[in-house]
């Protein structure tokens, strides 16, 4: 696995197309990769007032094409390290402190019972803590409600596939610290996403040292 960063650069038109329209970076992910088309996950991160494009996955991609579209024009960082090391290190009872990107939602029961109803956003704070404690255990960690904080919401409104169908989502960002409780649930979690709109920059959970 590899983990890779690109700064971008907000003053560019093209990466605010991006910022609320993100099929355009998906697509743009997509294309770093030589072979068959697969899911990555990928998220947008701020650290000390920069943005950053985020990916993981499998293979190594190739980022001078993000770069140059999104990054800034003189160049910017742009790097890709192995992901094996850090996976290689978690254990249960290990603590950790987390990131997270996702699109917290629920289920409405549809009217006949059999099938899923309309899926809506957590709107308010609390129902979005609230989604990340109750999934917390199924992906191999524990948190106290005090341990972690709702950073940001934005709301994604854009059109996919042209004009034919819109897309309404809610991306949230969670940052705080965790315990790992199985460690390979947990790799799983890191690997693999949680939550929905993986293709939309959600999902991506990112774990440091703590400090």
């Amino acid at each position: 696995m590899y983990l890779s960063r690109v700064e971008l650069d907000e003053r560019r038109n093209d990466t605010v197309r991006a910022l609320f329209a993100p099929q355009r970076m998906h697509g743009a992910v997509e294309r770093a990769f030589a072979g068959e088309r697969q899911r990555r996950l990928w998220r947008l991160d701020r650290l000390h007032g920069t943005l950053y494009l985020l990916i993981l996955s499998a293979d190594a991609p190739d980022l001078r094409s993000i770069a140059a579209q999104f990054g800034p024009i003189a160049g910017g960082c742009a790097q890709t390290r192995e992901y094996d090391p850090l996976l290689s290190r978690i254990e249960a009872g290990g603590v950790w402190q987390f990131r997270l990107t996702a699109n917290p939602t629920k289920s409405l029961p549809s009217h006949g019972g059999q099938e899923r109803g309309k899926v809506l956003a957590h709107i308010t704070v609390e129902h979005q803590e609230r989604w990340l404690l109750e999934r917390a255990e199924r992906h191999g960690f524990a948190l106290q409600p005090e341990g972690f904080a709702v950073t940001a919401s934005r709301w994604l409104d854009f059109a996919k596939g042209g004009a034919r169908r819109r897309v309404s989502l809610l991306s949230v960002s969670y940052e705080g610290l965790l315990q790992v409780t199985d460690a390979e649930r947990f790799r799983r979690a890191l690997t693999e996403g949680i939550g929905r709109g993986k293709a939309y920059g959600q999902g991506l959970l990112t774990v440091a040292p703590r400090r």
